[in-house]
């Protein structure tokens, strides 16, 4: 659930190239986890120029349903990425989705897991979560935090937004990811003056803001740390609150980082639903972003087999 977004670039290395992006990367993220039996339905809102070229892009991916990519309000984003560093960037939207709505999922309610990336605050909003929740129990709903910390200037600039009405959500999300950034603006703790830059928070405040979002219902907090992998954060069967890092895979160059978050939402939605286990999940999650980063196309992506390697080499087995 997500844009699928027409994305003009400008790399960190002054490379320029129009391509489609967000949730059109998690799609075929999951369609290199997932058997040809399976079925990955992206639900999205597109301009109808777009539609039939995104349709055309999946189409060699057989078990990506694209019934869910409707175009009959003409609406879908258009965003300009100019990237300061490999993992830096300022964004300006100049063309905007319409919101997903409960209505939108009425064929797809029976699914095991909803993968949520959306990039602005509008575009998958709580009452579409709780619909699903109170429709489908069993459901594990992944949300990204970009979309509900982030807003728009009435020029199209994209800014930081405080998730203000954060506890409202999180009886409807079962494992939350987000960037240290985006951390920041959902946890405000004890010091709630705004301030127009506020610092990363430290790993004791993560911690706070995981065991807040954890008391209210969500399963998992899962923080990216840039080049250091990913914190998680979860309940133990004891009660008290778990803490682990995750490390990067390493990736040997970086050409493209753009999709590399709602790639990692893909392996994390995977990986927990195979597993159940949300460190194997982050593993996961790492992994499908790290394959983003090696190319520029989308057949980067390594076969679950491979991924599986992949992931054996890097942490070794989980007992």
């Amino acid at each position: 659930m997500g844009p699928i977004p027409r994305d003009r670039i400008v790399t960190h290395t002054g490379e320029r190239f129009e391509k489609y992006g967000c949730a059109l990367y998690t799609a075929v993220a999951l369609s290199a986890l997932l058997d040809p039996g399976d079925t990955i339905v992206p639900i999205c809102h597109v301009r109808r120029r777009d539609d039939g070229p995104i349709k055309q892009i999946l189409s060699p991916y057989r078990n990506i349903d694209t019934s869910g990519i409707t175009s009959s309000h003409d609406q879908g984003d258009v965003v300009e990425l100019r990237y300061i560093e490999h993992n830096r960037r300022v964004e300006r939207q100049t063309s905007f989705m319409n919101p997903i709505l409960p209505g939108d999922l009425d064929k797809v309610l029976d699914a095991d897991v909803f993968v949520c990336v959306p990039i602005t605050d509008y575009e998958v909003g709580q009452p579409t979560l709780r619909h699903i929740k109170e429709n489908n129990s069993d459901a594990i709903i992944v949300l990204d935090g970009h979309g509900p910390t982030t807003t728009l200037t009435r020029s199209g600039e994209r800014h930081p937004r405080v998730w203000a009405d954060r506890d409202v959500w999180l009886p409807y999300i079962d494992i939350l990811k987000m960037n240290l950034e985006e951390a920041s603006s959902t946890w405000l703790g004890e010091s709630p003056e705004l301030i127009a830059d506020p610092p990363s928070l430290s790993h004791d405040a993560l911690r706070d803001l995981a065991q807040h979002c954890l008391d209210r219902g969500v399963g998992a907090v899962c923080v990216t740390l840039d080049e250091r992998g990913c914190v998680v954060f979860y309940r133990q069967a004891s009660g008290g609150i778990a803490s682990e890092i995750v490390d990067r895979i390493e990736v040997g160059r970086v050409v493209d980082a753009t999709g590399a978050g709602d790639s990692f939402a893909a392996g994390l939605g995977f990986g927990y639903l195979e597993f159940r286990d949300y460190v194997v999940a982050c593993q996961y999650g790492n992994a499908m972003g790290a394959q983003r980063c090696t190319g520029a196309e989308l057949n980067v992506y390594l076969s679950r087999e491979e991924t599986q390697r992949q992931i054996l080499a890097s942490y070794g087995s989980r007992s």
